[in-house]
């Protein structure tokens, strides 16, 4: 069984912080999002290779990457673009791969950006019993949040009908991009793509494949998280601290009130200044500041400000004029 990561997006709604960075590579307490699914695919010994999709623009953080980590199983695979504007699509980068690969076994396709509370083994052995396309499906609890993704309605675990980003959304259960496809089923991607199927978001295939196969659902509690938007970082970053504050052992506060769901990352500086519900990155320095709902990236300095909901790049300098 083969394994598919997807990491092709360039997460402009987080700009500037991912400008310059995969937003699977974000922190997420001592981790990265992405490591979280590598290491669930690395132990599962179904699975004999990974592959990760990602463009011509990220290809050289994902190098570095791959060469520097204990993952034996992930191969990089590049599709030829380099702006959001020459993008294939997700379907379309995954037929692509499919192809340039040779893959011709079961297939595992999860989103690099997707942060979930269940081991992914549990999800193969779903679809190992089923034999048939599988599908995870995570009940976000709002109708509001539902219109976002693609919505599932089931009969068991059979999935009965799919709509793919519906304004008016009957129920909250949705599709996390965590897909699984036995290895005859991959020629219906191909066949989608040639009948002119819109080739962007892989939900628009999942509606076009239940409408002509069985497909199940692999239904889970406890979180989930799609790293696509600053709430949703922050969200996560809350959810693995439960709340809490970290500060790592390198990092330097002093006459500072952190309050719930702060992150002060190695070599950070913070000094009398109040941090709530912040994510401070390596090497950045607060100084006499508040930061509400923010993300403060590597090597910054704030200074004499009051920042709220704000992302703040790399190697940016923010203060009142006066001496940091």
């Amino acid at each position: 069984m083969k394994a598919v990561v997807l990491a092709g997006g360039y997460a402009t709604r987080l700009w500037p912080i991912t400008k310059d960075r995969p937003k699977m590579f974000l922190p997420i307490g001592d981790h990265t999002v992405i490591d979280e699914i590598f290491s669930d695919l690395e132990a599962d010994d179904r699975i004999d290779e990974v592959f990760v999709s990602t463009n011509e623009r990220f290809a050289g953080e994902f190098e570095t990457y791959l060469a520097e980590t204990a993952f034996e199983k992930p191969t990089l695979s590049v599709e030829d673009t380099t702006d959001e504007s020459e993008k294939f699509g997700v379907v379309g980068a995954l037929a692509q791969l499919v192809d340039r690969e040779g893959i011709d076994e079961d297939l595992v396709v999860v989103a690099g950006d997707n942060l979930i509370s269940f081991d992914i083994a549990e999800f193969v052995d779903f679809f190992a019993d089923a034999g048939e396309p599988a599908l995870a499906a995570y009940d976000v609890g709002s109708r509001e949040k539902a219109k976002s993704y693609g919505l599932v309605e089931l009969e068991g675990d059979r999935v009965v009908d799919f709509q793919e980003k519906p304004d008016d959304p009957k129920s909250t259960l949705v599709s996390i991009a965590c897909y699984a496809f036995p290895a005859e089923r991959l020629e219906d991607l191909p066949t989608y793509l040639e009948a002119g199927e819109n080739p962007d978001e892989p939900g628009w295939f999942i509606q076009w494949l239940q409408q002509r196969r069985t497909v199940r659902a692999f239904t889970f509690d406890g979180a989930w998280f799609d790293i696509g938007t600053p709430e949703s970082y922050l969200d996560a970053i809350e959810w693995s601290l439960d709340g809490g504050t970290v500060v790592h052992e390198d990092a330097t506060v002093t006459d500072s009130q952190l309050g719930e769901t702060v992150h002060v990352m190695a070599d950070a500086t913070v000094e009398d200044a109040t941090l709530e519900r912040a994510v401070v990155f390596p090497e950045a320095t607060v100084r006499n500041a508040e930061i509400r709902g923010s993300i403060i990236d590597r090597d910054t300095m704030i200074g004499s400000f009051d920042l709220s909901g704000a992302l703040i790049g790399a190697h940016t300098s923010i203060t009142d004029g006066g001496q940091f």
